[in-house]
């Protein structure tokens, strides 16, 4: 394997350099949520507390706490439970943040825009603090998919890369509405791209479904405000899109915030057709479990030191 292969990537776990506090309105909730994200020490990865119960419960962020994907993703332990976690986790993602501790107010992490823009722009200037640890990665050696029907999200290593690539994901996304025709997104996922195409894309949904989805608990937070409604044939905001392919970028931002539930960032691609959180979720499960596809190594100055840790 070339020296020089992993050259340039980050190399050191990070931290926030100060706390950060927020409110919002959760968008199925409809709740009005306290937020605060605090610096954490070396190897304590993502972790949130449900500041408002007794003996404020903490849940790690990782796949096996995650219990509920519909419409969004929801960690919990017990009755404890955080949903809509996913444009908070991309953006740590994205931005290399390894170890943080989220208090939430609330049973739901606040939608503010329906992006993670906000999000990235409060981490940023809280700044971040690199530490004296090294950071561990799940190299992809071998092919994994998951497949529902038509849909499916695989996860291939790389036929050749640069220096500075990770992770790149190509989404595809396909809705007979006369506003999201097929639409695809191709990325090599860094800081810079995430906060230049990605971060803004805004979640959305169809008006013809917001009141089946309150009468059965999603969506009391929802307006105009924090995603883009599509009537028949027509996008409700006023301001319109973002992005011409708004709806395929934010796919890729839940995509991203899902598979950080892995633990560590990926070197590999990611394809995805029609994916969802649910499937998202499927394809983490299968990187965890799947020791012969994906190996854990450690950056050395430019060289990899393998089998680090264990999956």
């Amino acid at each position: 394997m070339p020296k020089r292969l992993f050259y340039n990537i980050e190399m050191f776990q990070r931290t926030l350099n100060k706390a950060v506090k927020f409110s919002g309105i959760g968008v199925h909730t409809g709740e009005l949520v306290e937020v605060e994200i605090l610096p954490t020490e070396t190897s304590t990865g993502i972790s949130f507390e449900r500041g408002d119960l007794k003996g404020s419960p903490t849940i790690k962020a990782l796949a096996e706490n995650v219990v509920a994907t519909d419409f969004a993703t929801t960690i919990g332990i017990d009755d404890c439970r955080i949903s809509t976690i996913e444009h908070l986790m991309a953006a740590f993602y994205c931005l290399g943040v390894d170890n943080a501790h989220v208090i939430v107010g609330g049973p739901e992490m606040p939608i503010l825009d329906g992006s993670s823009a906000l999000l990235v722009e409060m981490i940023e200037e809280a700044g971040l603090k690199t530490q004296n640890a090294s950071r561990e990665y799940l190299l992809v050696k071998k092919p994994i998919r998951v497949k529902d029907g038509e849909r499916f999200v695989y996860l291939l290593p790389f036929r050749s890369r640069s220096a500075e690539q990770t992770l790149t994901i190509e989404c595809t996304m396909d809705f007979t509405h006369p506003s999201l025709d097929r639409q695809s997104y191709s990325i090599d996922v860094t800081a810079d791209t995430f906060k230049e195409e990605i971060m803004r894309a805004r979640t959305y949904g169809f008006l013809k479904d917001v009141e089946m989805l309150r009468k059965n608990g999603f969506a009391k937070g929802g307006s105009l405000d924090n995603a883009i409604v599509l009537g028949e044939g027509y996008i409700m905001n006023e301001e319109g899109l973002r992005f011409p392919d708004e709806f395929v970028r934010h796919k890729v931002l839940d995509l991203i915030g899902d598979i950080s539930m892995a633990g560590r960032p990926i070197i590999g691609r990611v394809k995805a057709f029609l994916s969802g959180h649910g499937l998202n979720h499927s394809l983490v499960k299968e990187i965890l479990k799947s020791t012969d596809s994906v190996e854990v190594v450690e950056l050395v100055g430019a060289d990899i030191k393998r089998g680090v840790g264990g999956n």
